[in-house]
């Protein structure tokens, strides 16, 4: 049977970031150094297939540091942790690296530094979310307030509307975060916000190719793991941009194949925790449905590349 046409978009960039590439070869290179198991912090990064690569190598993912033993290494998540956990590990003398990304690293900094000047921080971000709960930890209890939406910035109550600051989760909607912000400066005029945009490039990239990709598109397909909130952002982004359908599949297997019956032109993309062979895996499988032609939507070349900490340079 002859098979339909199709034309397939590929955005670029997409898929793996510096921080999360960073984060699996830290996990990676203290196997090699220590040998297994090793002991993760909650998912290294957030998709499945990766963790359980890991896994299968020996890494031992767990939630709090009192599920692990005081004589194995531990390595805390890409997504930052609260300063508590650090200080156990060491009150504990454990060994452990820190896989956070530098870019949530530098969001750290800004609030600690915003919080020695005096000022009351405001956090955009998703209740719940590891990196909000691990960026809210670097400071005492109270000094962060989270909103999640405009109608947020309308009910918080803070301490002295003159002395705020805000930051956000790296890995938000570049377009709903403008909005929160200018809620944010219309009821707070004298906030203070970064020096430098804290939604990571990686985030804005994306989102930005899933916006050029968009127009030409019936449906596109993000791969991803649903817990991961890039790869979300990625279909809201999609929507917005006027794609009509658009869906997170983790593997080919999730694709509802009855949602694209009659499309002329999909777009595909992947979160920045998505390795390449899944995306490899998405097109193979709509190339066994459709005589597919392919072409790449590119808005930007990413170069960033992160260090290794130097515990794992040194020999064992």
């Amino acid at each position: 049977m002859q098979k339909p046409p199709l034309k397939l978009y590929l955005a670029a960039p997409r898929g793996f970031c510096a921080g999360v590439d960073r984060a699996i070869k830290i996990v990676e290179m203290a196997l090699e150094k220590w040998g297994a198991p090793v002991y993760v912090r909650h998912e290294i990064v957030h998709n499945k297939y990766v963790v359980d690569e890991l896994r299968a190598k020996g890494a031992i993912f767990v939630e709090e540091l009192e599920e692990m033993p005081d004589d194995r290494p531990v390595i805390f998540s890409a997504h930052g942790v609260p300063k508590a956990v650090p200080a156990e590990a060491a009150r504990r003398d454990m060994v452990y690296v820190d896989a956070t990304c530098p870019l949530v690293s530098k969001v750290h900094i800004e609030a600690e530094r915003h919080h020695d000047n005096g000022l009351q921080m405001v956090m955009i971000g998703h209740a719940g979310h590891p990196e909000t709960l691990g960026t809210m930890g670097q400071l005492p209890e109270g000094e962060v307030i989270l909103v999640e939406t405009p109608e947020d910035v309308a009910r918080i109550e803070v301490r002295d509307p003159a002395r705020l600051a805000f930051i956000t989760q790296t890995t938000l909607s570049v377009d709903d975060t403008a909005e929160i912000v200018a809620a944010l400066k219309d009821r707070f005029p004298a906030i203070v916000g970064p020096h430098k945009e804290d939604i990571c490039y990686a985030t804005t990239n994306r989102q930005e190719a899933v916006k050029a990709m968009a127009p030409f598109i019936d449906a596109m397909l993000v791969v991803g793991a649903p817990n991961s909130s890039n790869s979300r952002r990625l279909v809201e982004v999609g929507r917005r941009a006027g794609c009509a359908y658009a869906q997170l599949v983790q593997r080919a297997e999730d694709i509802d194949w009855r949602a694209l019956d009659g499309i002329s032109a999909i777009g595909i993309t992947a979160g920045a925790s998505a390795p390449e062979v899944l995306i490899d895996e998405v097109v193979a499988a709509i190339a066994d449905r459709y005589e597919i032609s392919t072409e790449v939507v590119e808005t930007a070349k990413e170069r960033v590349e992160f260090k290794i900490p130097r515990a794992l340079r040194e020999p064992a």
